[in-house]
């Protein structure tokens, strides 16, 4: 397997506190064509974990520890640099895809902007290759010339994934794309963001809160604690045998689908000595 992102000794803080550790020591690597996900409770630290890779940090975060993509350090890149990276070799698609789209522009032009920004493409040409994202996600290329808000839930978020991969990135970053969306949608963009990675052999860092898209998706897992990893390795090992009590506490909270589990609530007494 090619390795194509490591993070190591990854930590974040606010530049006037630099105590408290928002992200602390996180340790990841990611392999073409395989899909890792994040998983841990709200504040846990996956996104700001995302947005580093991006380099899309609050300026009063501080961020320490090494970035490295296809074997360079992304560190120390220039701003200029970084914008040739991101939507070229790293996609993303985030949280909320009403927020994170312009409303006054169409979707297809704000899917064609990567397009023509990395690869140059106008005219006719852009054209047909917008037309041909939005079939490949399951949208009539009609649509290209609606607004966000006459799009539904399930659209929208389709489209965020149109632009993420518009230019064939090695990299994808999924910042729980499934949230909003209902079980059925839900599923069918679960299904396409896996064929998609197949089809072109991407890296995919997917995540999540929810154990069961984990469980669908996943070839390895990282679970996050309180910005901290407490566990790591392949699916099968994490959701079989989880070694650690934070693990072991969220799969307590996964319904069965016959019924018979009696869910736990959360607790965190293990992180107090008996």
């Amino acid at each position: 397997m090619t390795e194509i992102l490591r993070l190591t000794e990854l930590t974040i803080y606010p530049r006037q506190q630099p105590e408290k550790r928002l992200v602390n020591r996180v340790n990841l690597s990611l392999a073409r064509g395989k899909t890792t996900c994040i998983v841990g409770e709200s504040g846990s630290g996956k996104s700001l974990t995302a947005l580093s890779i991006m380099r899309l940090l609050s300026p009063q975060l501080q961020m320490q520890g090494e970035l490295m993509f296809n074997g360079h350090s992304l560190n120390g890149l220039r701003e200029a640099d970084m914008q040739h990276i991101r939507g070229r070799q790293i996609g993303m698609i985030f949280q909320e895809p009403m927020t994170s789209l312009n409303p006054v522009l169409t979707v297809g032009f704000q899917i064609g902007e990567p397009l023509h920004t990395h690869l140059g493409l106008k005219g006719q040409a852009l054209r047909d290759k917008v037309a041909a994202l939005l079939t490949q996600v399951g949208i009539d290329p009609q649509r290209a010339n609606s607004y966000p808000d006459e799009l539904s839930g399930g659209q929208r978020q389709r489209v965020m994934i149109a632009m993420s991969i518009a230019c064939e990135p090695a990299l994808l970053i999924a910042d729980e794309p499934t949230t909003a969306l209902d079980v059925t949608v839900q599923a069918q963009v679960l299904r396409l963001l896996d064929e998609l990675k197949t089809r072109m052999d991407m890296a995919m860092l997917f995540i999540t809160h929810d154990f069961g898209v984990v469980a669908d998706i996943a070839d390895e897992v990282v679970v996050m604690f309180r910005g901290e990893v407490v566990e790591s390795g392949s699916v099968e090992a994490v959701l079989n045998h989880p070694q650690h009590p934070y693990t072991r506490a969220l799969l307590a909270c996964v319904p069965d689908a016959e019924g018979r589990k009696q869910l736990q609530p959360m607790t965190y007494d293990w992180l107090t000595p008996a």
